[in-house]
């Protein structure tokens, strides 16, 4: 989906005019931005979607996309690279198994004392994170068919 789709969508269900107001803007750079591009077809302007993208790709700092997730309440996790051939079944399934089963060894050795400090936390999320990521990429790999006969 195109940034611009996707505010076009979202000015369905919120009020155009509330988020002028909320953002001290004019009502029509509001639904500019819900129009396509200038160089595709419409009169669109530069949405912050396509910004923010642009900002990431020009600095390539992903903390960018950490801090917006944050502020959203989730978090970002990158999609590793999904390698459609050479990859086995079993190993690729036995590496998500691994990487579960160290996020419950963490959280067992973290709640042993009946609390959970600070670095305890960062260790269970960090495993968490790996889990994640191995999990999307298992994911990614499959829907390529990585895992089909050839």
């Amino acid at each position: 989906m195109q940034s611009h789709e996707l505010l076009k969508d979202i000015l369905k269900q919120t009020s155009a005019k509330q988020i002028a107001a909320d953002m001290n803007l004019s009502l029509s750079l509001i639904y500019k931005w819900a129009e396509p591009p200038t160089e595709v077809a419409g009169s669109g302007s530069s949405n912050p979607l396509d910004r923010i993208e642009q900002l990431i790709r020009t600095t390539g700092d992903t903390r960018i996309a950490h801090w917006v997730c944050e502020k959203a309440g989730g978090f970002f996790i990158a999609n590793p690279p999904a390698k459609t051939s050479g990859r086995d079944l079993v190993p690729a399934t036995n590496t998500i198994v691994n990487d579960f089963a160290q996020l419950l060894a963490a959280i067992t050795v973290a709640s042993a004392d009946q609390q959970v400090t600070a670095a305890e936390a960062k260790a269970i999320r960090a495993r968490w994170e790996e889990l994640k990521s191995a999990t999307e990429g298992f994911v990614t790999a499959a829907e390529k068919g990585a895992y089909r006969d050839k």
